[in-house]
């Protein structure tokens, strides 16, 4: 019995250590369960994407409360914080393959918004699904929507490229049509020139085809042989509306991570009953490559290079970023634009830097705070920057001025706004009136006399740049003249010399109204004779045929003013134009021109010559016959000693304060006080009457070697 107790001993050990090893087994499952079940509820949304990448085909959605759960989850910390990039391409394959249903596939598109970056492979993948053809048409839009809208967001699009004909084939969709151009637009290079031509023909002259014929014509001009207007308005419309406010507020948390498309980087008003979408973030998108950086297209990205030599070194191996907006932030990028004179360049950065300017300023107008206004005016600053440093002005920016002079209060942003005017290229006279005068004119009489002044040197400003741009033309012996380095719109002399005319006898107009509005404002005066300053030298500076005196309205005033430095500078301008009008006419006599000075502006000329000489030299200033011709009864009313030699170079209001300096320091010399007048600075007057009466601010004429006294 021992023995068999010993046995029973025996046997029973191992039982023992079996249990005891299932135990700790049993326990140990337990701890994993228990520690992935703490895992999932610390990290819900990780759980959330893992359910939803197993969702397969035909999976019942309706009542399906873990489906919704999972959805909602993924989808609250999509809108507050946005999804990494492979989130991005598990939720895209659950939308697009419409395992989750059609209505899914709609939901999850309007909450995809990327944190950082959108993986290339998604889109591809996406473009797969869209072959398929098992989505619905709005489906497919809503796609397009967001690849667009999350475009410059993308890694890297070689692989995109790859596809292009594969994208291309959807053209024939109607209702894909505008959106699938506008890929295509973002995606086109030199290599895709030969796809387009026909589909032209099919779907007619639509905006979006248009648009992108237009650069097709830029890579390969022998295949598109249609004719297209010379300034292709925008086709492409925004299609970020459903997933702007989401994007900017993933933006503001996520600083620094990625920069989007200014387009789509607007802050949202606490407000929502607000139906204006304010303004808040512009910025210059940084550069950034559209190449992978293990491409094997040898490429050297905008980004890397330090310095003009390298630019010159590399100039032939340079690739466009993929964010054309980016050029208008660096100056080398600005040089290679320069250099390489690359039209596609040029047509994608109007487009950009067009629908950002119509987008946030018609659009989404500033509400005037000072944060928004202020980076507003550094996002103009920066285009007037690149316009300058281009020495010309963007087609785009031309158009938007254009509309927004219609809507502009004449205070918001004044001073970028009439800088961008000023660059305005040169434009045919049958359109000045209506696109810029009229606006202007609005704006001008019903304002301040700063911001006429501002209008005025603004406009002087715009056709100091118009003749020269007209003076390079004629050195280089060309007989049309290039609205545009990039244009191919010519104007001929006689059309040009019809748009200067018409600005200048504008600027004439503005000037005699606003002179009497504002009572002869100083300030106004000088800016107005600074613009003549422009117009008295067009034949002698700028080689242009072309005189054109100043109105009563400016002149008058000017030789009446109060203070001496418009009195001078009247002197100036008169001088100025009578040297011009004498190598006019020495040049007509000698056959050397083709166009000739009309007869009436050298009688203008002499009759203001006239006025001028007898108010100040012959003490004589209401001459019979002349356009200031007063009736002596109503003179005589005034009870004023002498008052024809009120405005002469002793008694004019403008100099009477050096005549009693002169007599109180010297005496009553003649020649003496001539030399002490002109040795003030007065160095336009000094010109004026040495050349017209023969005396300046030298003793001359002395026969008996005595100073002459006063006539």
């Amino acid at each position: 019995m021992a023995d068999l107790s010993n046995l029973a001993g025996l046997g029973s050990e191992p039982s023992g250590q079996i249990d005891s090893s299932v135990s700790s087994a049993s326990n140990r499952s337990l701890r994993l369960a228990e520690k992935e079940k703490r895992k999932g509820e610390a990290d819900p949304f990780g759980l959330a994407v893992k359910y939803l990448s197993q969702v397969e085909a035909g999976t019942v959605v309706r009542g399906n409360d873990e489906l919704e759960r999972n959805m909602v989850r993924v989808e609250t910390v999509a809108l507050s914080k946005g999804l990494p990039p492979e989130v991005i391409t598990v939720l895209l394959d659950l939308a697009l393959s419409l395992n989750a249903g059609t209505a899914n596939c709609t939901r999850v598109l309007k909450f995809l918004i990327p944190a950082t970056v959108v993986p290339q492979e998604a889109i591809v993948k996406g473009v797969s699904w869209l072959c398929v053809g098992k989505m619905p048409m709005n489906a497919q839009v809503l796609f397009v929507r967001w690849v667009l809208t999350v475009f410059d967001l993308i890694d890297c699009k070689d692989d995109l490229r790859s596809i292009y004909g594969f994208i291309f084939s959807f053209v024939t969709e109607e209702n894909l049509c505008p959106f699938i151009c506008h890929l295509l637009y973002l995606l086109t290079m030199r290599e895709h020139g030969e796809l387009m031509t026909k589909w032209f023909n099919f779907f007619g002259r639509q905006p979006f085809l248009t648009q992108l014929l237009a650069l097709y014509k830029v890579f390969r001009p022998d295949l598109v042989t249609l004719s297209l207007p010379s300034r292709v308005r925008t086709g492409f419309k925004n299609h970020n509306s459903t997933w702007k406010v989401a994007l900017s507020a993933v933006q503001r948390k996520n600083k620094g991570a990625v920069l989007v498309d200014q387009s789509l980087s607007l802050d949202v008003k606490e407000k929502p009953s607000s139906r204006k979408r304010k303004l808040h973030h512009l910025a210059i998108p940084p550069l950034t490559s559209a190449f992978d950086s293990n491409s094997s297209k040898k490429v050297l990205r905008l980004q890397e290079l330090r310095s003009f030599k390298e630019l010159l070194e590399n100039i032939h191996n340079i690739e466009l970023p993929a964010q054309m907006g980016s050029l208008l932030g660096s100056a080398l990028a600005l040089h290679y634009l320069d250099c390489v004179q690359d039209e596609s360049a040029f047509l994608r950065l109007n487009f950009w830097l067009g629908h950002s300017l119509q987008e946030e300023f018609l659009l989404c107008p500033v509400d005037g705070s000072s944060d928004n206004t202020s980076e507003a005016c550094r996002f103009l600053s920066t285009i007037l920057f690149s316009q300058q440093f281009l020495q010309e002005g963007f087609s785009s920016t031309e158009s938007f001025l254009y509309k927004f002079l219609s809507v502009w209060d004449g205070c918001l942003l004044r001073p970028q706004i009439l800088d961008l005017l000023s660059d305005i290229p040169l434009m045919p006279s049958f359109y000045m009136h209506k696109l810029l005068f009229e606006p202007l004119k609005q704006l001008y009489f019903t304002s301040t006399v700063f911001f006429k002044c501002s209008v005025i040197e603004c406009l002087n400003s715009m056709l100091v740049k118009w003749l020269t741009w007209h003076s390079v033309s004629a050195s280089e012996g060309g007989l049309d003249i290039s609205l545009n380095s990039n244009s191919s719109m010519t104007m001929t002399l006689s059309g040009f010399m019809d748009s200067v005319m018409e600005l200048v006898r504008f600027v004439g107009l503005l000037a005699s109204e606003g002179l009497r509005l504002e009572s002869c404002h100083v300030l106004l005066l000088n800016q107005t004779l600074a613009f003549y300053e422009t117009v008295c030298d067009m034949f002698l500076k700028f080689s242009l045929p072309l005189i054109i005196m100043p109105p009563a309205g400016v002149f008058y005033p000017a030789l009446f003013a109060t203070d001496s430095v418009s009195v001078d500078r009247l002197g100036y301008i008169m001088y100025r134009y009578r040297k011009n009008l004498t190598l006019a006419k020495k040049q007509e006599q000698q056959r050397e021109q083709t166009f000739h000075i009309s007869r009436n502006t050298y009688k203008e000329f002499n009759r203001n010559l006239q006025a001028m000489v007898n108010s100040m030299w012959n003490s004589w200033w209401c001459v019979p016959g002349s356009d200031i011709e007063i009736d002596k009864d109503l003179i005589a009313l005034s009870k004023v000693a002498e008052p024809w030699c009120r405005f002469d170079l002793i008694h004019h209001p403008a100099l009477f304060s050096y005549a009693i300096e002169f007599h109180q320091r010297t005496g009553k010399y003649w020649n003496w006080y001539m030399e002490f007048l002109f040795n003030q600075g007065f160095y336009g007057l000094n010109n004026f009457i040495q050349t017209n009466t023969g005396h300046g601010s030298t003793l001359n004429s002395q026969e008996d070697g005595q100073p002459k006294s006063q006539p």
